[in-house]
């Protein structure tokens, strides 16, 4: 089953990449390692999971936006900054069972969830109810009904399980694996309908590898995963019996040698991240001499794509290495393949052993989750995920208000100012690269709260008796609505991800920034807090996005979301250079023992990072007019923006999903994401008094110095 999300490029999330439009895993057991829940108490403890009394609002932190008792005094700022920001606070957070992490922004998570359980209740209970709302509460009741779906056992695989039995060549396979891309089951490539980089006026059908059913290549051909990989077999081997699959055993050792194949000829994240190197237009009928050995004409009908005349191939040079592997692989193994991976995306929305054993791997064995979560809290994944707009519009009707957004507003255009400010006072670049980059900065379209056109689910099709025939419909419904647009003119309004949802974006084929409803409250923006905060925390925030627009691949594309080149020669070097000396500080940064960061695979958020702190600090001293900054509880107005910016990322992750980020998330962890953008601020050494000698100290000629 394919996700789908609506630019070419790899989109600039504040957090982890950003939720697709049609999610298969949406109530998987394994939780998202996901933003904000609801803010700490002043006390510094973590909130319970039970739904708040009142959820009309986040709670302030503390007494004027930042969390006084959270801190631990007895270490100084330049020593380390986020332990003094955030000490206390981390000592006595304890993450919760059912979940991988816990931080200010799952605590927003966490009020999203249960905000939506309330709505959702309602829905679920008014039967009478009409339109989007009626499959709302239709798709919830069917996925809470857990007695029914545990009595149908792997029923509802049969269908789609009896296809791959019945396949007598590999022409039948490649058919199957095009058809996976709108309903369950698994491929060896991707396809999806996305804006046309080099195009951004219309949409292109794109390609991609695909095949690997871990979080990334690393598990399969790293000793340091050896134990996860081991795991994995035996969970194929368990998902197989479940189906009653002949030899499960010998089938998960052939099918787990399969995929290791095929990680060893796929492109790194870090390649992947290059979007040049991944725009390869090519003619459909040019795909068989591309990668012989796997039958594009029967994947492309498959895909409900027969027609369709050119594409954009992916990881060009992969092509040709997988679709050997394929060749040359027994039917049986492949087959055998695909009904694994029909399962694995299937479980969450089958019976109990097919729940657990999913959750069992999934959860405790790759990310470490102790429990399973609240089955109503996969269910308000599930909802959010595959009509989320009709849940969305309720969300915001409920807790998102005019004021708010106008505000919200506000302070992008003071971000927005900042960028042009710190455009135009760069030495580092020429006249001609600044003039454009300031048009781009200009053209930048800012969405805020929810969209100004919702999607239309009249002619998706819900039941609250079939559950696993809701995900597969709405899966392929958001296929054929994205299918159909091909040849025509690009959805400018459309967005990427739901109004309840604690995160934020940049397009870069649509040159947007995005910010939903619910990551515009405390911690991040407080409209009765104090000013200093806001601009670090949600200042910080839209800053990063903005920054996205000029990290290293959002610089590629000009100010009409195009991907070209519009950087003299000398500029890009100057830039490269600088960018390089911040890959390096990252790099050096060891999260676990023997386990640091990839430098080059975080290299665009860690310079959104470095820009949208940068960009707060701007924003906040021009906010004052010239006046002086308040003290408040001793603490100034600079040192009041850092610490804004400190206390969103404050929170704790796994050993095992923090091990899983590393390698598979271009996101850096929380820590390093305080820390180092810190020491490369002039403003932070002043602020703090940090000297040479202490920890977080660098001389200012290594300092970085982007944006």
């Amino acid at each position: 089953m394919k996700t789908f999300w609506l630019a070419a490029a790899a989109t600039c999330a504040l957090l982890t990449a950003v939720p697709a439009l049609a999610q298969t895993a949406a109530a998987e057991a394994a939780d998202a390692k996901s933003p904000v829940a609801r803010p700490e108490t002043p006390a510094s403890k973590p909130e319970a999971a039970a739904p708040a009394a009142d959820l009309s609002k986040a709670p302030r932190m503390g007494s004027w936006g930042f969390d006084l008792a959270g801190r631990d005094t007895a270490t100084a700022p330049g020593q380390d900054f986020f332990q003094y920001a955030n000490g206390t606070y981390q000592k006595a957070l304890v993450i919760p069972g059912d979940r991988v992490s816990y931080g200010a922004f799952d605590a927003l998570t966490v009020l999203s969830q249960d905000r939506l359980h309330a709505l959702l209740g309602k829905a679920a209970a008014e039967k009478s109810a009409a339109g989007d709302q009626a499959k709302v509460g239709a798709l919830y009741r069917s996925f809470m009904d857990e007695a029914k779906v545990d009595t149908l056992g792997a029923k509802p695989l049969s269908a789609d399980l009896a296809a791959i039995k019945a396949a007598k060549t590999k022409a039948d396979v490649a058919r199957l694996m095009g058809k996976s891309q709108h309903v369950f089951g698994g491929s060896i490539f991707g396809a999806s309908v996305q804006v046309d980089g080099k195009d951004p006026d219309h949409y292109a059908v794109y390609l991609n590898q695909a095949g690997l059913n871990l979080p990334d290549r690393d598990y399969y051909l790293e000793a340091s995963f050896a134990k996860q990989k081991t795991a994995y077999e035996a969970y194929v081997a368990r998902m197989l019996a479940l189906m009653k699959w002949p030899s499960p055993a010998a089938s998960a050792k052939a099918v787990v040698a399969f995929e290791t194949d095929i990680a060893k000829a796929s492109w790194t994240k870090v390649d992947q991240r290059d979007d040049n190197k991944m725009y390869n237009p090519e003619e459909t009928a040019k795909l068989a001499a591309l990668a012989p050995g796997f039958n594009w004409t029967a994947f492309m009908a498959g895909a409900g794509l027969a027609k369709v005349d050119h594409v954009v191939v992916q990881e060009k040079t992969a092509f040709p290495k997988i679709a050997e592997i394929y060749a040359k692989a027994p039917l049986g193994t492949i087959k055998a393949w695909q009904a694994f991976s029909l399962a694995d995306q299937a479980a969450p929305y089958l019976s109990k052993p097919f729940v657990d054993a999913r959750f069992d791997f999934r959860g405790k064995v790759l990310t470490g989750q102790q429990q399973q979560r609240p089955r109503w809290k996969r269910g308000v994944q599930l909802v959010d995920s595959q009509i989320g707009e009709a849940l969305g519009k309720v969300y915001v009707d409920a807790y998102f208000s005019p004021e708010a957004k106008a505000k919200a507003l506000a302070l992008v255009g003071d971000i927005r100012t900042a960028m042009k400010g710190r455009i135009e006072r760069l030495d580092w670049m020429s006249p001609a690269t600044k003039q454009k980059a300031v048009e781009k900065l200009a053209a930048f379209t800012v969405k805020i709260g929810y969209p100004d056109k919702w999607r239309d689910y009249s002619k998706l099709t819900v039941r609250e008796d079939d559950l696993y025939g809701n995900v597969n419909r709405a899966t392929t419904f958001d296929w054929d609505f994205r299918a159909a647009r091909l040849g025509g003119p690009v959805d400018r309004a459309e967005w990427g991800i739901t109004p309840p949802t604690i995160n934020a974006y940049y397009n870069p084929t649509g040159n947007e920034i995005v910010f939903p409803a619910a990551i515009l409250q405390p911690p991040f923006f407080d409209p009765d807090g104090d000013p200093a905060v806001n601009y670090g925390a949600v200042g910080g925030v839209i800053g990063h996005e903005t920054t996205h627009g000029f990290d290293d691949q959002g610089r590629l594309y000009d100010g009409t979301g195009r991907l070209t080149d519009w950087w003299t020669p000398e500029d890009a070097k100057k830039f490269a250079a600088e960018a390089a000396k911040l890959g390096k500080q990252y790099g050096a940064f060891e999260v676990l023992p023997g386990a640091k960061i990839n430098g080059d695979l975080t290299m665009g958020e860690n310079i959104a990072d470095l820009g949208g702190l940068l960009l707060a600090l701007d924003a906040y001293h021009a906010s004052l007019h010239g006046r002086p900054a308040p003290i408040i509880d001793g603490l100034t107005g600079d040192q009041r923006v850092f610490l804004g910016w400190a206390q969103v990322w404050r929170g704790k992750t796994r050993d095992d999903a923090m091990r899983q980020q590393l390698v598979s998330d271009p996101h850096s962890p929380e820590k390093a994401r305080v820390d180092i953008p810190m020491r490369n601020v002039d403003a932070f050494y002043a602020a703090f008094g940090v000297k040479p000698g202490d920890p977080m100290y660098i001389a200012p000629e290594n300092r970085v110095r982007i944006w």
